[in-house]
């Protein structure tokens, strides 16, 4: 994931998702998270091509990043497009909500797969 700040990123994700602390790996910082994949946070001085990135979570987990993203008093929106701010949606069943990190990719958080209602 490019960032202009590869450390405050890879912090800032690992400190909303409740994961270890982010390992460095040649010139990447590495965050492990589930299903042994790993997130590389990479310095860019370059303007940055925002990204999407969507993780399935149980509804504890949910709660739990979430309850960190408003507690940090992080904008959110229930729609990818930025139009429900402070909202959640309840797409397929679930819940789902979205958020941008840093450096402005936008973070997903969904409890039930796209399709699956």
């Amino acid at each position: 994931m490019h960032a202009h700040d590869r450390q405050e990123s890879a912090k800032f994700f690992v400190e909303i998702f409740g994961l270890p602390a982010p390992r460095p790996f040649g010139p990447f910082l590495d965050v492990e998270v589930a299903n042994e994949v790993t997130l590389a946070f990479l310095h860019t001085d370059e303007a940055i091509q925002v990204q999407h990135y969507a993780f399935l979570v149980t509804e504890a987990e949910f709660d739990q990043i979430f309850g960190r993203v408003t507690a940090r008093g992080l904008d959110y929106w229930a729609d990818p497009a930025h139009r429900r701010k402070g909202e959640i949606n309840h797409n397929d069943g679930g819940r789902g909500v979205y958020f941008n990190d840093p450096a402005g990719h936008y973070l997903e958080i969904l409890t039930r797969p796209y399709g699956s209602g």
